[in-house]
C-alpha cells in the first residue's frame, strides 16, 4: 500500500474536487430542497446495499462542510474498512434542506471511490500470497486522478506514477522519436537525473537494450508467460520488471508466478462500478 506521506498528498485535492462537484450539481440553488420548511432539522443514515471496501470519508465530510458547516457526520466505518451489505456507514444530522442538498454529491464520491477501492481489494486478494505488487495506471476519471489513486491504496494495491511529471515512461513513440531505447534513456537521465526511468519493451532484444542502457524499471508489454519467465532470468535484479497489457483476473496469478515485480492493471480505475448506497431520513 502507498505510504502515509503519499496518502496525504493524494487527498490534497479534496476541497477542489468537492467545490467542482457542488458547482455542477447545485448551481445557483437546490430548488427542490426549498419545499422543506427552512428551519426543519433531520437525521439521515447512509447504508451500503452490497459488500464493499469503503473509501471517501474525507470527500463526504468536505461536502457536508461546504454545503452547511453545521451538518454533523458520524462515521461507523473508516477508509479501507470492509463493509457488509445493509451496514450503516454513517449518520448525518442537521438542517433538512442542507441534508437533501448534501445527499447526492456526497454519495457520488463515496460510491465511486468505494467502487475503485473494492475492485482493487479484490484483485489484491487474488495474489495476496505472492510478493508481486499490483499497480494502477493513468486511466482514471478526469479530475479525480488523485482521488482514485487514493482509493486504489485503500484497496491494498499500489500507485504507479501520478502523472506525466513525476517519472519517465518511455514507450514506442518516444523511442522512435528519440532514435532508440539507449538515446531515450540517456536523454532522460540528462534532463531529469533524479526522476525514475521506466521503458516499455515488446521483445526480448528490446529488453536487453533497456537493461544495457540502465533503465530503473522495464514494462513487459503483452509478453507471454514464458517470455516473462525468460525476462526475469535475463534481468536478474538489474532492473525491476512490470507486466502490463490485457491483465485479467484469470491471468493475474499465472503472471505473478513468473517472478515479475509489478503488474499494472488499468481496470483498477477505468472499470470501477459504483457501490449501491442509499440515504434515508430516520
Amino acid at each position: 500500500m502507498t505510504d502515509d506521506l503519499n496518502l496525504h498528498f493524494l487527498k490534497a485535492d479534496v476541497p477542489t474536487n468537492v467545490s467542482a462537484a457542488l458547482l455542477e450539481d447545485v448551481g445557483d440553488g437546490d430548488i427542490t430542497a426549498r419545499l422543506i420548511p427552512a428551519d426543519e432539522s433531520a437525521s439521515a443514515a447512509v447504508i451500503t446495499r452490497e459488500d464493499a471496501t469503503i473509501c471517501g470519508v474525507d470527500w463526504v465530510n468536505e461536502v457536508a462542510h461546504q454545503v452547511d458547516p453545521t451538518i454533523a457526520v458520524d462515521w461507523m466505518v473508516a477508509d479501507g474498512d470492509q463493509a457488509k451489505a445493509n451496514q450503516v456507514l454513517f449518520q448525518a444530522h442537521g438542517n433538512a434542506r442542507s441534508l437533501l442538498t448534501f445527499e447526492r454529491c456526497a454519495l457520488n464520491f463515496l460510491q465511486c471511490l468505494s467502487g475503485t477501492a473494492s475492485i482493487a481489494h479484490y484483485y489484491a486478494s487474488l495474489v495476496a500470497d505472492t510478493p508481486v505488487r499490483l499497480l494502477d495506471t493513468r486511466k482514471t476519471i478526469p479530475g479525480l486522478r488523485k482521488a482514485q489513486k487514493y482509493a486504489v491504496a485503500c484497496g491494498q494495491c499500489y500507485n504507479h506514477r501520478i502523472g506525466l511529471y513525476d517519472a519517465f515512461l518511455i514507450k514506442e513513440n518516444h523511442i522512435a522519436a528519440c532514435g532508440g531505447i539507449g538515446p531515450a534513456i540517456a536523454t532522460a537521465r540528462y534532463q531529469e537525473p533524479t526522476k525514475p526511468v521506466e521503458v516499455e519493451v515488446e521483445t526480448m532484444p528490446e529488453l536487453q537494450q533497456a537493461l544495457d542502457a540502465g533503465a530503473d524499471r522495464i514494462m513487459l508489454d503483452n509478453f507471454t508467460l514464458q517470455e516473462m519467465r525468460d525476462a526475469v532470468k535475463l534481468a536478474a535484479g538489474k532492473a525491476e520488471l512490470e507486466a502490463s497489457g490485457g491483465i485479467t483476473e484469470q491471468t493475474l496469478r499465472p503472471i505473478a508466478a513468473t517472478g515479475v515485480d509489478y503488474i499494472s492493471i488499468g481496470a483498477l480505475t477505468k472499470d470501477c462500478r459504483a457501490i449501491d448506497l442509499s440515504m434515508r431520513f430516520v
